[in-house]
């Protein structure tokens, strides 16, 4: 019979003096780092671009470069499933933004713009180069090249 060996309890350390939380091996991760820098980005698109989320956003923008684009290649393109872009698509069309239209067969939807979609979308494209200019102020030139490179790596 092996022996029982007490528990060792180990001690608390002490508290940061400024109250903050440790961070452990967060700050060395990598998808910690995006998510943090996510976030920020986000902030301020909702702040800026208040009429439209991100994404909602970028499925206008793909839906104006690719007029009568089908649910289905939208949704590859997204990343999503297409109950989910059912949905996505639902609601923009709800709100006057997109229209489905019968695609080459009858098993398929073609999206595209309506008058008030191309409108909005005109404000939302102004403002997202105001984000764009806003967020990446802290990096110079070669610098953001340099990121978006990476980001294409990682991705």
């Amino acid at each position: 019979m092996v022996p029982k060996q007490k528990a060792r309890r180990q001690k608390a350390p002490a508290p940061r003096a400024d109250g903050e939380l440790r961070a452990g091996i967060l700050p060395t991760l990598i998808g910690y780092r995006l998510r943090l820098a996510q976030q920020a980005i986000f902030r301020d698109f909702a702040e800026h671009v208040p009429w439209l989320s991100p994404g909602r956003a970028g499925m206008l923008i793909l839906v104006e470069a690719n007029p009568g684009v089908t649910q289905s290649r939208l949704a590859r393109a997204m990343s999503l499933d297409r109950s989910t872009m059912v949905g996505l698509v639902d609601v923009l069309e709800e709100r006057g933004l997109l229209e489905r239209r019968r695609g080459e067969d009858r098993r398929t939807n073609s999206l595209w713009l309506t008058r008030g979609g191309r409108q909005l979308l005109a404000r939302v494209k102004r403002r997202i180069a105001e984000h764009e200019a806003r967020v990446g102020s802290r990096l110079a030139a070669p610098e953001r090249a340099q990121l978006m490179s990476l980001l294409d790596k990682l991705r």
